[in-house]
């Protein structure tokens, strides 16, 4: 008879050796799934844009035509008591508006329906203090169709600007009768053209106006049940809030995201806070700069269009600093755009093509401190030049994350010195903006530095030029991992800083 210790043992090793071969098995497939699977990405840092808001700010450059019985008046704000019939834009040709903004590479642009004096640019049902009162196409005129009629053929977007105050209609400051009136008109635009891209709501309104409660909860609830895809834009968003001056430029420091809570539409006090951005913001409101191409917002004869370089300012502070550019053109009295404002805009154009047509960075080679997921991970720094400015983007490890003062990024030149006088940094904002705090070096001198970077940051380089073999961009203050998307190094030829180094005396604010 066997030994039965003998037998226990001998079951018991049989059930040890099953193990250890189970073991080395799920260790063999899980070494095999780890080959085979990617690195994920990183998990985004709330707030996050919306799909519209994403849309919105790869536009960059978007353009608002303000019109009206202003533009036949010589005025920038009406009295409401304007007769409509000095209304006749004799040779009125939206396609000719439209052509201008696709030629300065605008894909939206935005019509002031009706501004401060009531004088709607559309046929109305609900007053005749409009077009149809007017002598221009006999009365049965419509500016904002034919305005869609001609952007729909060309690829552009259309939005509106619709005045809150308004200082013919009798039902103002009846706050039951003219909210009433204002939804219903905001119901005839919204339903009636088509897909409106953005609507345009301020406080603006002069010191002696009628006291008015404006409805704006209904109002934004009605434009998101006719609009699904629009971007409301107003001082308080909610998905573009004003960046707080009409000069085009955005503060230095400026977050996407701020706290809608703590804004309120026609309240001076927080232009600072609307510039800035907060980023401890729960919201995600972008800003937008509007600016005229012209000293004022409506077509006079006495004025002419901004030089080439303060345009190319008003771009280096808006889109450059994390913001969208609205740019205002206004048609003149025979309905066409002048010339000279044609001309402007085409220089523009052209030299922002020249600028930024090359980058440097695309010829070097790049190296990192580290990269998620390692070499083969699909998140190294060639990820910065490979024409994607969103979705695919250089991030570090996650084990850099206790020492986020070691992130950096490098391009080293091997045909010799790079000459650039531009460097162009971008984030992956559909995870959330990140960086805090940022530096760049030249062959180890810093030549610029700054603070948030978010869609683009662009550093004119204020000492001019600069000839170097390496550039290093070092993330010295992040929110999270920070994630780059894009890098340029570019020559602005039209840029020339004074000799001590600092920006020109007109532009210094």
């Amino acid at each position: 008879m066997a030994n039965p210790l003998n037998y226990d043992h001998y079951c018991f090793s049989c059930t040890v050796l099953s193990l250890l071969i189970s073991l080395h098995a799920a260790a063999t497939i899980a070494s095999q799934v780890q080959a085979n699977s990617a690195t994920t990405p990183p998990l985004p840092i709330l707030p996050l844009p919306s799909y519209s808001q994403l849309k919105w700010q790869q536009r960059e450059i978007i353009m608002f035509f303000h019109f009206g019985v202003n533009t036949f008046t010589d005025s920038e704000w009406g009295t409401g008591r304007e007769n409509p019939a000095i209304f006749n834009p004799t040779v009125l040709d939206a396609a000719q508006w439209v052509d201008t903004a696709v030629q300065a590479g605008v894909s939206l642009v935005i019509l002031t329906a009706k501004h401060h004096d009531g004088f709607c640019l559309w046929p109305s049902k609900y007053t005749d203090h409009s077009v149809i009162s007017s002598p221009w196409r006999n009365g049965k005129g419509d500016v904002v169709q034919e305005l869609v009629n001609a952007a729909s053929p060309r690829g552009v977007d259309v939005g509106l600007y619709l005045s809150p105050w308004d200082r013919h209609d009798p039902r103002y400051g009846k706050n039951k009768e003219y909210n009433e009136y204002y939804l219903a008109q905001l119901q005839e635009l919204l339903r009636k053209y088509g897909s409106v891209k953005e609507i345009w709501f301020d406080g603006a309104k002069g010191s002696n106006a009628t006291n008015m409660t404006y409805d704006f909860g209904d109002w934004f609830s009605l434009v998101r049940e006719l609009q699904s895809s629009i971007n409301i834009f107003s001082d308080a968003g909610p998905d573009v809030r004003w960046v707080g001056n009409e000069q085009g430029f955005a503060g230095s420091t400026c977050w996407s995201t701020i706290n809608r809570t703590a804004l309120s539409i026609g309240n001076a006090s927080i232009v600072g806070y609307l510039n800035t951005g907060d980023p401890k913001g729960t919201d995600w409101l972008p800003p937008e700069c509007d600016v005229s191409i012209r000293t004022g917002w409506f077509w006079h004869k006495s004025q002419s269009p901004k030089p080439l370089h303060q345009l190319l300012q008003i771009y280096y502070n808006s889109v450059g600093r994390n913001c969208v550019l609205l740019l205002n053109v206004p048609p003149n009295p025979t309905g066409l755009i002048s010339e000279s404002d044609i001309l402007r805009l085409r220089e523009f154009r052209k030299a922002i093509d020249t600028v930024f047509s090359s980058n440097l960075a695309e010829n070097c080679s790049a190296t990192a401190s580290s990269q998620r997921g390692g070499k083969d991970g699909g998140f190294g720094p060639e990820n910065v030049v490979d024409g994607d400015h969103l979705w695919t983007y250089w991030a570090p490890s996650d084990d850099d994350d206790d020492d986020k003062e070691h992130h950096w990024i490098e391009f080293r030149a091997s045909d010799g010195p790079l000459r650039f006088n531009v460097v162009r940094i971008q984030e992956a904002i559909g995870l959330g903006q990140r960086i805090r705090q940022h530096e760049v070096y030249a062959d180890g001198k810093r030549i610029a530095s700054g603070t948030t970077v978010g869609h683009k940051r662009l550093h004119r380089l204020e000492k001019g030029a600069v000839h170097a073999l390496s550039v290093k961009i070092k993330i010295t203050g992040s929110r999270a991992t920070p994630l780059l998307s894009s890098v340029g190094l570019h020559f602005d030829p039209f840029w020339h800083p004074n000799p001590n180094g600092q920006p020109p005396s007109k532009f210094v604010r």
